[in-house]
């Protein structure tokens, strides 16, 4: 008779909730679901231990609500400035053919955006710009960002021979963003870069030759202080320079420009301004560091500081230039 009597008021307790669990139910579903989700085919390395290339840039671009399509171009074992690893570049075919595996079922129309980063092979680099012009046959309207990603050999970070080249020679005419650091923009361009005047005419002259905004990962020029990471966006119709805290690494993180390009691309996808998404790379950039620098780590702690990547805890507002 009792276990009756609780059978009845369970059934009571569940009549009473069922529309209200409905409701909490329905309502979050609904509004989650998007119009429009924005897609990335980021083709660069790919580290298995660590954070470099795709490795830096794919979780960051999800966590900011951006569909990433890895092509790897290479993997390794970890990245190349622990002087020692293993692995291998993907052949050079296989990025057009991979390309054309996903035109085949009918979604490469659906791609938004290009990214390519560090390449394994000279070779790589003609396949990524047909992979590009792949694209934009399938979605005109789709945009290309280069990380001219060109090596640092007095840091570890290696590039085959001949790579550079290609970058340098070819990428400028397809490219609608590009993403150098100090040395890669004096190559682009052939200036000279001592000044913050210099880098951004520098900037410019790489605008000229077909990009329509060019994002300086890493800025140096005399009279910068030596605590701060500068960081230039320029655009044919504005400029803004930006600062950060530079923390005091004993060995300073790989895939930082990596995560920059991915970031800011990923903002630019969700609706962002220029200035807009260039103050949230900033931060995003500047929070993962922070926790990078507070754990004592050498590779970045892109899990650890995931919130802050979406909703960075400090702002850095940019200047006009």
């Amino acid at each position: 008779m009792r276990a009756l009597s609780i059978l009845r008021s369970f059934r009571v307790l569940l009549a009473y909730l069922a529309p209200l669990t409905s409701r909490a139910l329905a309502t979050p579903l609904t509004s989650l679901l998007p119009v429009n989700m924005k897609n990335v085919l980021s083709i660069q390395s790919h580290v298995v231990f660590g954070h470099a290339g795709n490795s830096a840039a794919e979780f960051p671009m999800r966590r900011l609500g951006v569909n990433v399509w890895p092509i790897n171009t290479v993997q390794f074992s970890n990245h190349t400035q622990y002087g020692k690893w293993t692995g291998q570049a993907l052949p050079s075919d296989e990025i057009l053919r991979l390309v054309e595996g996903i035109a085949d079922i009918g979604e490469l129309g659906n791609c938004d955006a290009v990214l390519s980063g560090y390449l394994g092979a000279p070779e790589q680099a003609g396949y990524v710009r047909a992979a590009v012009q792949r694209v934009k046959q399938a979605n005109p309207a789709a945009i290309y960002l280069c990380d001219p990603v060109m090596g640092h050999p007095e840091k570890g970070c290696q590039v085959k021979p001949g790579i550079e080249q290609y970058l340098v020679e070819h990428m400028p005419e397809i490219a609608d963003i590009m993403t150098p650091n100090h040395l890669e923009l004096e190559k682009l361009s052939q200036h000279p870069i001592d000044s913050f005047d210099d880098a951004v005419a520098a900037c410019r002259a790489l605008l000229a030759r077909g990009p329509k905004m060019v994002l300086v990962k890493h800025l140096e020029y005399a009279g910068k202080p030596a605590d701060r990471f500068d960081m230039l966006v320029v655009t044919r119709d504005e400029a803004w320079h930006g600062s950060r805290p530079l923390y005091p690494f004993s060995r300073h993180p790989v895939g930082v420009g990596d995560l920059t390009s991915g970031v800011f691309l990923a903002r630019l996808l969700k609706g962002d301004t220029v200035r807009a998404a260039f103050e949230h790379t900033l931060a995003a950039v500047d929070a993962v560091l922070s926790v990078t620098h507070l754990a004592g780590r050498y590779e970045l702690e892109i899990v650890r500081a995931q919130d802050e990547i979406v909703t960075p805890p400090r702002h850095y507002e940019a200047r006009a230039v």
